[in-house]
This record gives structure tokens, sequence and C-alpha cells, in this order.
């Protein structure tokens, strides 16, 4: 265990032999509980406690020498276990405990650099020093390694030393896995059947519910399996990249390829890669709440770690990598942070289904055993044949569907650049009745122009442009810095200029500074920014104030956005300079694409940071509407809460919002979401992350940062609004594919239950055996699952999870069902007197034809024609009949039952097939008669909190 590498940054002690005191107690502390958060505040206390009982002569209770950091080869021997290694940038302090200088120390005969450490190749080979307390000139030498970064050979050495930089996550044993599909309720009772088949040496029976079994659990396995590496192939689209200064030069690489002794560029909303020391420049706030557990940024300076996994929440600095993978302190707190497996409502309402269909077999089975018990059968084969028409009647197919529609649907998706993180957005996404949508990169082209400046005491515009270019960085490739670049005549002149200091923008300040020096060597600051503040800055702005408003509202009419720009004079005050109008015009396809959304039922709502003329210009000229509401009114409306009437009305009113903070989003999704909508929203910032996570589906667009990314359900890779249209709509269709699934599982349910029971009960007689209905489950969850590929139409309104339609429309076809089955058994018998052993072969053949036949009948609401099936539903309906009738026919575990009896019960099966889907059609009519807007979003969650 290194010292310290685990542990947050603290404020300083007042020397370093209580800092390294503290820091074993809260190593200590995390061996002992593993609480990470409270580690310093705790061991601080004990700490102090000691050395004031050592003061007044009592002893220690928990001595300092109880766990002595490991020694390395290349790792300086302090003098004493109580010694701290002494940094250049902390003084002395005259005290006898004071520890010795790192350079003093001694060090063993064999030490070497730490770039050529003798140490096996894999994730194990980190640096065993306290790092991040070194000194930067140490620990740079202890990296061998400096602020120019490394070369590529190097990198590559030290990949192959140290491990790649990830957590690697522990998958579990396939063959294990593979097992635990034969432990739970379903696979206990299909074993239970197994053993009675045994047990009364029913052969056939027993090789054929074994056969079961197996194609159960191995199709599940192979299904999930192949799942699960779809969605990890996905996610690796999303790897974080890391901004790296490799052989002298800027460039990109995945997070994973980091080695200490890297250097790498922190931006605003990057998520820190590794563990790092800070490098040269301006303190920047980091977010460490998802390490630390700390509600507000953490401010770190020069010299100071931060840590993987934390969020650059304002500022700009490169930074030197000490730690890397399972090294770091995140590493360390992995498992405080992995992703929950949450249940979506669309699985709850449909393991609901399961459990209403596993509860109406038992009550339906033991009345089979008890009316059996009461005449007298043999109760080891009654009790088999029970087991097995349980077994039927579960959906034990449900768990496999839901994951390969689920993950072809991802793979769909993907194909239109959305990439699902979260599985359950599918769900989310087919309900969204309102999209909360970016205006800037989504709604316009996030392609800004340069207009014709306003300027103030007749300064020349070039002069304007100059200064707001040098307040620029085109290296970042800000949309707004690659604006106002662009706009110079000649961009050459910039070469006559040195910044000498830039400060980036952040959503605090809202402007960017930089000091400049000239060609003749004067000094200067210049900045750019909102206007309003950079008119609070100026020492002139009394004057121009008022010309100024009256510019950036023109500017503002014209669908113009406005940049203020400021240059400090001699005696040190900021002169307001002049504006410049930037226009973002709207993509070519959103006008099209938002009159889309309107006909498929989803309310697109702007929401953008811009003034309210700049929203409405844009909003008119898309045909959105011009209500727009101005969120800064929110900050006033605050203390009444959202349960404020006037307020919730105009939210939901509203075509858009503007001027609007990170906060304004996520209110404006809370209000919306308790008036019962599901709330789609767009971000691409850190500060979009808190408003992606609340709603019911976030969307991360493809400029997004780290942050908003990781926050978001789907990722979008490809700009505009297009994509999040074309994702809802094939999220509406993988929906209408479950639709389909639970209806036809719960008709075939009843329709087999029903029969085998009143057939039972009032002929006692069992119109099928044991083995037939296990080859009927097998042959029916082998061709369901091709309904994850089924041709559907997505629906012109927001899907809502409907049990009354489904329960009522499955629940009908069933019951016509068990009409249909009667009637093939009373002909069977009384007209056609065939005896019972050829009776129970036409029944299984009716039931298996009949059966596959009902998914064409609940796969479209309006006649079994309107939607074509896809070719693989229909080949594998297709396939399993012609194996049925197979069976069937030549008799395999029963009575053959010949080619013309055969082909009469397909005839029988098909007429009926026409006469439920008429049937159908009217259920739908009196269940469903029309879908409203108001009516068709709201059900799913209303019926799964129930």
């Amino acid at each position: 265990m290194k010292p310290n590498d685990d542990l947050p940054k603290v404020p300083k002690p007042s020397d370093d032999l209580m800092q390294q005191r503290i820091a074993k107690r809260a190593h200590q502390i995390y061996e002992e509980s593993g609480r990470f958060a409270q580690d310093w505040k705790l061991a601080e206390e004990e700490i102090r406690k000691e050395m004031a009982n050592a003061a007044a002569g009592i002893p220690e209770a928990v001595p300092d020498k109880a766990e002595p950091a490991p020694k390395t080869e290349a790792e300086p021997k302090p003098d004493t276990a109580e010694a701290a290694p002494k940094t250049e940038a902390e003084p002395k302090p005259d005290t006898a405990e004071a520890a010795p200088k790192t350079e003093a120390a001694p060090k063993p005969d064999n030490t070497k650099p730490a770039s050529k450490i003798e140490v096996k190749a894999g994730a194990n080979s980190q640096p065993q020093d306290n790092l991040k307390s070194l000194s930067m000139p140490d620990l740079e030498k202890k990296l061998n390694a400096s602020a120019n970064g490394l070369t590529e050979s190097d990198a590559k050495t030290r990949l192959s030393q140290y491990g790649a930089n990830e957590i690697v996550e522990k998958k579990p044993n396939e063959f294990l896995k593979f097992l635990s599909y034969f432990w739970g309720p379903i696979p206990w009772m299909i074993e239970v059947a197994i053993i009675l088949s045994g047990a009364i040496q029913h052969w056939p029976d027993f090789f054929i519910i074994l056969v079961l079994l197996f194609s159960n659990a191995g199709v599940r396995f192979w299904e999930e399996h192949s799942a699960g590496n779809a969605i990890a192939a996905l996610k690796a689209k999303l790897a974080i990249k890391a901004k790296v200064k490799r052989d002298g030069k800027w460039g990109s690489q995945n997070a994973r390829e980091l080695v200490p002794g890297d250097v790498i560029r922190l931006c605003l909303g990057d998520i820190v890669p590794a563990d790092a020391r800070l490098l040269e420049g301006d303190p920047v706030e980091v977010d460490q709440s998802l390490l630390t557990g700390e509600s507000l940024p953490a401010t770190r300076k020069t010299g100071e770690a931060v840590y993987s996994g934390s969020i650059m929440r304002q500022g700009e600095i490169s930074a030197l990598v000490y730690a890397t993978g399972t090294h770091t302190y995140f590493g360390k707190t992995a498992q405080l942070v992995q992703e929950a497996h949450t249940i979506s409502h669309f699985q709850r309402a449909v393991l609901k289904i399961g459990n209403y269909l596993i509860m109406l077999a038992l009550v339906l089975v033991a009345a089979i055993i008890a009316v059996a018990i009461y005449r007298g059968d043999p109760l080891l084969t009654t009790l088999q044949f029970a087991l097995v028409l349980t077994v039927a009647a579960i959906p034990v197919a449900m768990p496999t569907v839901l994951s390969v529609t689920m993950a072809v649907g991802a793979r769909l998706l993907a194909k239109k650049e959305a990439i699902v993180t979260k599985l359950s957005a599918i769900e989310e996404l087919a309900g969204v009745d309102i999209l909360c949508a970016d205006k800037t990169g989504t709604l316009t082209q996030n392609k800004l122009t340069l207009g014709t400046p306003f300027t103030v005491n007749k300064i020349a515009a070039g002069q304007v442009i100059l200064e707001a270019a040098l307040a620029s960085r085109a290296e970042d490739k800000d949309t707004i810095d690659m604006a106002v670049i662009s706009g110079l005549q000649d961009a050459a002149v910039l070469k006559e200029y040195q910044v000498i200091h830039f400060q980036p923008f952040d959503p605090v300040h809202k402007r960017t500074e930089a000091t400049v020096k000239g060609k003749d060597g004067e000094e200067f600051k210049v900045t750019k920014g909102a206007p309003q503040v950079i008119m609070a800055l100026s020492a002139n702005a009394s004057q121009v104030k008022a010309v100024v408003e009256k510019s950036v509202d023109e500017f503002a009419a014209q669908g113009f956005r406005s940049l203020g720009v400021a240059r400090c004079d001699k005696a040190g005050q900021w002169q307001f300079q002049g504006v410049l109008p930037l226009s973002d015009p709207p993509r070519t396809d959103a006008k099209t694409t938002i009159a889309n959304a309107k006909q498929m039922g989803v309310k697109i709502k702007m929401v953008t940071g811009d003034q309210i003329p700049i929203a409405k210009e844009i909003a008119q000229s898309l045909d959105m509407g011009t209500n727009i509401l101005d969120a800064s009114g929110f900050t006033d409306k605050k203390d009444k809460g959202p349960e404020d009437p006037k307020l919730i009305a105009s939210v939901e009113k509203a075509d858009g919002f503007a001027q609007v903070f990170p906060e304004d989003k996520f209110r404006i999704i809370t209000i919306l979401q308790k008036l019962g909508h599901i709330v789609g929203m767009t971000g691409d910032g850190v500060n979009d992350a808190p408003a992606l996570k609340q709603a019911d589906c976030g969307i991360a667009v493809s400029t997004a940062t780290d942050a908003a990314r990781a926050a978001a359900s789907i990722v979008l890779l490809a700009p505009g609004l297009s994509v999040i249209i074309d994702a809802i709509k094939e999220s509406r269709k993988i929906f209408q594919r479950m639709n389909s699934y639970a209806m036809y599982r719960i008709a075939e349910t009843l329709r087999v239950l029903l029969f085998m029971t009143l057939a039972i009960l009032v002929f006692n007689f069992y119109p099928v055996t044991a083995i037939m209905i296990v080859m009927l489950a097998l042959l029916n969850d082998g061709a369901i699952l091709s309904i994850a590929y089924d041709n559907v139409h997505y629906s012109n309104e927001p899907e809502g999870w409907n049990m009354r339609k489904v329960i009522g429309i499955s629940t009908v076809l069933g019951v016509v069902g068990v009409i249909a089955a009667f009637g093939l058994f009373y002909l069977a018998e009384r007209v056609f007197h065939l005896d019972r052993a050829l009776v129970q072969t036409m029944m299984y053949l009716k039931l298996s034809v009949a059966g596959h036949l009902t998914i064409f009948l609940t796969r479209t609401r309006g006649p079994f024609w309107s939607i074509r099936p896809a070719r693989i539903l229909w080949l594998a309906v297709l396939g399993t009949q012609i194996i049925a009738t197979l069976i069937a026919v030549y008799g395999l575990f029963m009575t053959p039952l010949g080619w013309g009896w055969a082909l009469f019960v397909w005839g029988y099966a098909l007429a009926w097939f026409l006469v439920n889907d008429r049937v159908k059609l009217l259920a739908y009519r009196f269940l469903d008669p029309i879908k409203s807007k108001t009516s068709s979003n709201k059900p799913l969650k209303n019926i799964v909190e129930t």
C-alpha cells in the first residue's frame, strides 16, 4: 500500500511531523473500516489527542509505528519511523523532531533513477513514494519527467511497466455464470420435474425436459453475453480523451494510455483522467464530490494534487501525472462509484405481468392437483404434469427477450449516431413528450460569424477586433474565439504580440482576459465577454452605457449575440471599447425536424443562455413559438418553490427559456416532471450534469464534455436535433416490440392454462401430455427471440405502458383461443370419434400452430397484414411450426397424426386466426378507442408506482 496515495488533499498542518502521523492514522482507519471521506478528520482528532496526552505524560494509545511505510529500492530511507520527507517549498521547523530533507537521506547502493526502477511489468508497478506531497522539483526528478512531457517511446515503455490507466472490472467466471442459470424458482421447478420424470421412469419426458432446461440456460447465457459485449463495444466509443504533451507537442490520447510522468492539460468540464500535480497557472476549482462527498468545489493551486474522477469546474491548467489506474485515489474507492443496475419502468411492468402469470398458474395447478387427489389419480404422475404445466405457463424466456430486445435496440440507435449508456433510457425516450433542447449547436449551427462591430469614442473597428482576438486562444478551438480571430483581416498580426498570461472563460466570471506585451515592449490587459459583465468592469461605463445597451438590443433584434470588449489603460482602469456582434444561424434541418417532432407529440422547448430577443428571433425563424420565458426571474421566485401556480403555468406554456443558468435547467425539469410530463434534456457542459441526471432521459450532444457524457443516458455522436428525433422514433419501435411480446405472452399463457385446467376438471382428460407441453415451451421460446428484429411502425404519440389495454386485449385473445381449442376437441372426440391418444397429438399441433400465429395478431393494432413482419420473425415461426408439424405427423414421443389430419388442424387454426384478428380489432375499439396526447404519455408512471 502506498503512503498517502489514497487520501484526499487537506489543509497542511502546522508541522511535517503532525502531517506524517495523521497520514499514517488515516491509512489505519482506511484499512480497518474502508472509510474515505472522513479519514483525515478522524485521524487529526486522534493524533491531536495523543500529542496532548504525550505532553501531559500520558502514554499514547496508538503507537505511530503501527504501520510503517513499505520500502522500495528507489525510495529514500528516513532516519526514523516518524520522519516526514522534507520538501523544498516548506521551511524547516525549529523542533527537535523535524524531519530531514529528502536530499540528505541516505540511499541504498543499488538505488536507480525512478524511470529505471526494476519492477515487474503490469499495473502494480507504480512509484511507491508520497508523490503528492513532494516538492515539484523532487517529483519531476522522482518520475524522471518535466513540464515538457514525455516522448512517445518513453510513454510506451512506461505503459508496459505501469499498466493501463483504467480500473479493471472484475469479470465473473463464465462457467459459474452459466451455472447460475440453473438456480432460481423457475429452474428449480424444471429440475423437480426432471427428478419426478426419472422417479416414475418416464424417460422421454426426462430427456426432453432436460433439453428444455439446458436450452433455456444456454440461450440466456449466450444472448446476455452477446448483449453485454455489444454494449461494452458501444461504450468504448465514449472513452475519455486527454490532452497530452508528447514529444513536445500537444495531442489527444485515450485516457487509458496515460502513464506517470505525462503532462496533461485540464480544461473546464474535463474529468481528471489520473492523479496529477498542478503545474504553473492560476488556481482552479475542482469538484471532488464523487470521491470525498464534499458538495462545494475545492480550490487547487500550483503544486497541489487533483484526483482521477474529479471534474474541472473552473479554470484551465497543465498537470503532471503521478499515479494511474488502480493506484489512483479513485482506484482505491472504485467500488463506491460503480453504476447501479436499475430496473426501468417498462421492466417493472413486464415483471409484474410475469408475477401475475405465475400466480395464476399456481392457483390453477393447485386446483388440478386437488381434483386429482380427490379422484385418486396417481400422485407422482399428477405432480409431474402439474410442474411441467407450470413451467410451460411461466414466461421463462422473459429475461432473455428483454435483454436481447434492449441490446438490439441499442445497436440500432448506435446506427442513428446515438449511443445508449443506460439501457433503461430506451424506454424513457419512447415516452418523452417534452424535449428541452439547447439552442447552440442543437437548433443552430454552432458556427459563429462576426458582424460589423459597434465601437465607442470613435475607436477603429479593426482595433476592437484585434483586442478581442488577443483575449482569445486559437488552440482551445472555442467557437467564439475562432469567430473573433477569423474576423481579423490578417491573423499574422497576432504574432507581433506576446500573451504573457491568459485567463480562460468560466461560467462564473463570464469573460476571458489576457495580459499582453506589444511589439514596443509595453504590457497591457484586454478582456472580452458578456456585455453586461464587461460594462460592470469599465470605468467609462456611465458615459457609454446608454449607447452600448441600445446597440446590444439592436443586434439582438437581428438575431446577433453580443460580445463586449475592454482594454486596461495605463492607470489600471478598464475602458469599454466596443461590441462585437456574433451570429449563429439555425441549422438547415432544424425547422423540418421541429415540425416532425410536433407531429410525433413531442413539444420542443428552447433553452439558451442568450437574451430574450435573440431567443425569440431564432424561435420565430424555426416556427417554435415566441412565448420565451425569462429564466432570470426564477431567482426572484425561488423562495416560493416550484409549487407556485404562476410559475408552474408559465413553465408549461412557455415555448422556450432565455438567460438560463444551470440551476434554472434543473428547476425547469423538476416542474415539468411534477406536472406528469416525461422530459428529455440536452446538455453539453459540466454544469448541465445535474439537469441531465434529473431528466427522465438526459441526452449529451456531440460537443459535450466528459462530465456531461457521464451524467447522460444517451450520448449523441452527430450534431443537431434530427438525430434526437431519429432516436425517439427508434425507441418507440423498440417499445412496440416489447409491447407485442407482453401481449403474446399473456394470451398464450391464458390459453394453455385455461384449456388444460378446464379439460382436466370437466372432462377428466389430459388433452396433452407433459412432454407435449415441454416441446410447446421449447419451440415457443426459440422463436419468440426473433421479435427483437421485427418490423414495426413507431407511434405518433409518446408511448405509455397502458396495462388496461395490454391485459384486456391479451385476455380476449386468450379466451377466444380456449374456445377454439375446445371446438377442435369436440370435433375430434364427438364428431370424428378419434381415440384419446390421437386427440392429444391433434391438440398439441393445434396449440403449437395457433400459439405461434398469435404473435402476428399482437404485433399490430390494425389487421395482421397492415405491417409486414420481419423476415427473421417469419422464418423463425415458420421453421418451428414445420418442426412441430413433423413431430406430430410422424409421432415423435406421441401417437402419429398423419398428413391428412395435420392439414386439417392447420386449416382449422388458420380459420380461427382470421376470426381472432376481427375480434382483436373489436376489442381495441372498446378498450383503446382513441389515443390522446394527454393520456398516452402518463399511464406508465401511474401503473408502475401503484
